[in-house]
């Protein structure tokens, strides 16, 4: 699997909010491994889990009071292959702060 076949997708969120982000088993065999975010300080993985049956899931914690973007990725890879895989999984969170009254 090359990096352009991740499946991509989109959300927004207040600062505060916390997400949880269930992905189910992969039919093509590949194991989910990890959860990683490009901008922690937007969006934060609080935690990982993988199930016995394959489904992950992870939480995702938009600390602060600031707006701005961030990536989630989201690995697989072989279970039977070293290394952490590739990024099969991407999520951008976009953190949108609360407007105030002028």
């Amino acid at each position: 699997m090359s990096p352009g076949d991740a499946v991509r997708r989109q959300m927004c969120v207040r600062p505060g909010t916390v997400v949880s982000l269930v992905l189910l088993p992969r039919t093509d065999g590949r194991r989910w491994t990890a959860v990683r975010s490009s901008a922690p300080v937007f969006v934060l993985p609080t935690g990982w889990r993988l199930d016995a049956d394959g489904t992950a899931r992870a939480s995702l914690r938009c600390p602060g009071t600031r707006g701005g973007t961030a990536e989630i990725s989201v690995l697989a890879k072989e279970p039977d292959l070293a290394g952490t895989g590739g990024v099969a999984f991407t999520l951008q969170v976009d953190v949108v702060p609360h407007t105030t009254a002028g």
